[in-house]
């Protein structure tokens, strides 16, 4: 450059400046190009080269540190993907066989010790779905619990054939736990019954929790009983907390809200044994038997119609079906009845209304219709039951049509005259009497508490106001009305 400088000040100032650029721009394109000898391109440029040349590219120096990492980070990262593909393997995703008809209601049984809690767990739910009280939990309940999901409530048994059965059809298991007193040997017994029946979705539930005064002590309960817990489960299964009681004798609306929640959106993993054979969660019975043949045998065999459900496979007529506790059965007929807890219209909305939030519970005697083969059954109150008025006999030649000529019971009849009855019971009372002794005189009822004149009960005689005698009382029991009175002057 020195060199060029000199040429360039000895040639004059214009030529120097271009002569200057043009030496700067022959010295750049004349760098010699340096190529790399380290990293991913030159890796890639060996090995075509040597596959150019038919060298062996496979390593077999049997070196095992080549491959190790030296980035803890990465390294631990490398190893739980690793882990996760294998668990993906042994756990090979399971699609349901597909179904015209509505999914089965999910099964959630409430497993616990005596006392802990089970019923009113599952009366808080309840409450929580369907705005509805239950006095007492009897049978599976079913209610629907959003757009696309129905839930079976059953509450499982204390003894062991119970739990055995409440394992073989349980979806989603809820375990309740004492907080005050720990985990009990029929949690440890449940536990190992689910396990030899593929073991569904566990989830824990702590009660008695108002018990605890001091904050740290049960925050430290709660922290001891979940380690223990994630031993006998998995690291991470849900465990929720239920303090005292509250209104109407229920759990506190948000720790109900809480577990609600992850009922109703809990995911359950199908089992595949379940897939393959039907079953069947009985909602209620009904003993079809013809009774003349009860009647001529008590011990005859009986005819029993079952109602639930069915799940897994598709049941064929005329099947063998095991019913626990009672054996091997041949199934006379199958058939398809109207679904008694529909799910709501496919109508797109962001909650339910108030009439979409049914409820089904036959065995505890809550809901409004039973379904059956060959009718239908309504469930009224009692104190909504009302009698059909008496039909009315008509004069014609032929008779009444339709009129019933069986007299009817005692009890009806009654009703009947209450209910024809034209004057209310007040007016009836203030022109009663009442006989004291046998063949004494009667006393009305103006007589007995004194707001009457005297002499208005009674004539000038002394004789009966109601114009009749006693010999006239004491032999039809009546005062002339239409039989409908209720006062009863026979001699006790």
């Amino acid at each position: 450059r020195a060199r060029a400088r000199a040429r360039a000040r000895a040639r004059g100032p214009a030529a120097a400046m271009g002569d200057v650029f043009n030496v700067r721009a022959l010295d750049k394109t004349s760098k010699a190009h340096r190529a790399r000898l380290a990293g991913r391109k030159a890796d890639k440029r060996k090995l075509a080269d040597k596959k150019r040349r038919g060298v062996d590219t496979v390593d077999r120096t049997g070196n095992s540190k080549k491959e190790l990492e030296f980035s803890g980070r990465r390294a631990k990262a490398r190893a739980h993907r690793a882990s996760e593909r294998a668990q993906r393997r042994l756990h090979a995703p399971v699609v349901e066989a597909a179904v015209d008809a509505d999914p089965p209601p999910l099964t959630v049984v409430v497993q616990g010790p005596p006392g802990v809690g089970k019923s009113t767990i599952i009366k808080s739910l309840v409450k929580h779905f369907t705005k509805h009280g239950l006095r007492d939990v009897v049978g599976p309940v079913t209610i629907v619990a959003g757009k696309k999901r129905r839930v079976t409530f059953v509450e499982c048994p204390d003894d062991l054939p119970g739990m055995i059965d409440c394992c073989k059809v349980a979806d989603l298991a809820l375990l309740a736990i004492d907080g005050s007193f720990g985990f009990e040997m029929e949690t440890f017994e449940f536990l190992n019954v689910l396990q030899t029946h593929g073991f569904p979705k566990v989830m824990g539930v702590l009660t008695h929790l108002d018990g605890f005064k001091d904050s740290k002590r049960l925050k430290k309960v709660k922290k001891r009983l979940k380690q223990r817990f994630w031993g006998e489960i998995y690291d991470g299964a849900k465990l929720f907390y239920l303090s005292g009681l509250g209104a109407g004798g229920r759990y506190p609306r948000r720790e109900t809200l809480n577990l609600a929640r992850f009922v109703s959106l809990a995911k359950v993993r199908p089992l595949s044994w379940r897939l393959a054979h039907p079953y069947v969660l009985a909602d209620r019975f009904e003993d079809v038997t013809d009774p003349a043949l009860v009647e001529a045998d008590p011990t005859a065999n009986r005819s029993v119609a079952v109602f639930g459900y069915l799940r897994g496979a598709n049941l064929k007529a005329g099947a063998r079906v095991h019913i626990a506790g009672a054996g091997d059965y041949g199934t006379a007929a199958v058939a398809a009845l109207p679904d008694p807890c529909p799910l709501p219209e496919k109508a797109k909305k962001r909650r339910l209304v108030e009439k979409e939030q049914l409820i089904y519970a036959p065995m505890g005697n809550v809901g409004e219709m039973l379904y059956d083969k060959d009718g239908v059954y309504v469930n009224i109150d009692d104190w909504k039951v009302n009698f059909s008025k008496r039909q009315q006999q008509q004069g014609d030649a032929d008779g009444a049509a339709g009129a019933d000529d069986a007299e009817p019971d005692e009890g009806v009849g009654m009703v009947h005259a209450l209910q024809d009855a034209s004057t209310t019971i007040n007016d009836r009372l203030q022109g009663a009497d009442i006989q004291l002794i046998s063949g004494g005189r009667r006393i009305a009822a103006p007589a007995l508490d004194g707001s009457g004149d005297e002499g208005e009960g009674d004539d000038e005689d002394g004789d009966d106001v109601s114009g009749a005698s006693d010999d006239e009382y004491d032999s039809d029991g009546s005062d002339g009305s239409d039989g409908s009175d209720d006062d009863d002057d026979d001699d006790d």
